[in-house]
């Protein structure tokens, strides 16, 4: 069943002047020097600041303590989404010249919507080309949109598979504020455990920290844990742009949820279970779902843009572990949503003051 879920769910029948607020509002100061620019050695030793949304106590602990943080009964419900090489380097041709292209999503068989530089050189009907051999892509401009985006066709004209080659010359696109290359290390650890199925440019965070030894002391304490798909898409890296927080949009993404995981989230729900989301792709997931399923969890894909942000009625989601997410981000709005702005933002005061990491490679929070 395919579904797109429109942004307006969010509003839940409130007027929209009720919810209005400034983005200068959810923003805050953060040093630069606190955005993680490598992954911790250890996924588990990350520091995890928890929040109690009621009390607004904020204690300080490592990942590796959530078997005593969380409830026996919990589901923790995860992204199993995997990130693929999207990022290719290349040459104009037939002028040489260098040219880097981040896939952003098919469209077709050999279409896709892409991300370009230099864009200004790249017109409609000009070439480039990808690796060399039998690992060799071409790219021929079909349409031309905004800030570097194209529509492009992309084929090979050697053995292999366009994914194939892209898995093998392409390299892990790691976000804009990371400010050095990826390297051979990124390819496993920009990629979290729970990885299966192929379609996301940019990794669900907030699983990053979690290792096969954590899941088992987890399931040990009780904690089950389920599994849903969202695939990651260029929204995540854009900035609000716009004066009012509600009048920013994000981008559609591709979800899936299987039978079982929807059994697993509909049990715990009529038994009184806390549902915890891992990561803001795992909440747009399960609050768009129950949005268009009558309320209760069903076996779906299709596409959502939900934008969460504050005044929205959560249904699903009883606790979240996320990581520290940008000023101006749809992420931090939609922890915001969660916690309560003043809430949140005291506790990111806080993280700032005790030299917590930021976003991608950064630490997490648990916000229950």
């Amino acid at each position: 069943m395919l579904v797109l879920l429109s942004a307006l769910c969010c509003f839940d029948g409130r007027t929209k002047n009720s919810l209005l607020s400034a983005v200068s509002d959810l923003d805050f100061e953060l040093p630069p020097e606190l955005i993680a620019q490598e992954a911790s050695p250890d996924r588990d030793q990350s520091r995890l600041l928890h929040l109690d949304r009621t009390t607004r106590a904020r204690t300080h602990h490592r990942v590796g303590d959530l078997p005593c943080l969380l409830r026996s009964g919990d589901l923790l419900v995860v992204n199993n989404s995997r990130v693929f090489p999207a990022r290719l380097l290349g040459r104009r041709e037939p002028s040489g010249g260098h040219v880097e292209c981040l896939l952003l999503a098919r469209l077709g068989e050999d279409r896709w919507d892409v991300l370009i530089r230099p864009g200004q050189k790249m017109r409609v009907g000009e070439h480039a080309v990808f690796g060399d051999g039998d690992n060799r892509l071409h790219l021929e401009v079909l349409e031309r949109r905004f800030y570097g985006r194209r529509i492009v066709r992309l084929f090979s004209d050697g053995p292999h598979e366009v994914d194939a080659v892209v898995d093998r010359i392409g390299q892990t696109p790691l976000p804009p504020y990371i400010k050095r290359p990826p390297d051979r290390v990124d390819r496993d650890r920009y990629q979290t455990i729970f990885a299966k199925v192929r379609g996301s440019i940019a990794a669900p965070t907030a699983g990053l920290h979690f290792t096969p030894e954590l899941v088992s002391r987890l399931a040990s304490a009780g904690v089950a844990q389920a599994e849903v798909t969202l695939h990651v898409g260029y929204g995540t890296f854009q900035p609000i742009r716009v004066e009012r927080v509600e009048d920013h949009t994000v981008a559609a993404e591709s979800y899936e949820i299987s039978k079982t995981a929807a059994g697993q989230i509909n049990a715990a729900r009529d038994e009184g279970r806390r549902i915890v989301a891992v990561g803001t792709t795992t909440t747009r997931v399960l609050e768009s779902v129950v949005r268009v399923a009558d309320g209760r969890m069903k076996s779906m894909s299709g596409v959502t843009d939900l934008y969460i942000h504050p005044g929205f009625d959560f249904r699903v989601v009883g606790a979240l572990v996320t990581n520290f997410h940008l000023p101006r981000s749809s992420l931090l709005v939609l922890a915001a949503a969660f916690a309560g702005r003043d809430v949140l933002l005291k506790a990111y005061a806080e993280a700032i003051a005790e030299r917590y990491r930021f976003y991608s490679y950064g630490d997490a929070t648990l916000i229950t």
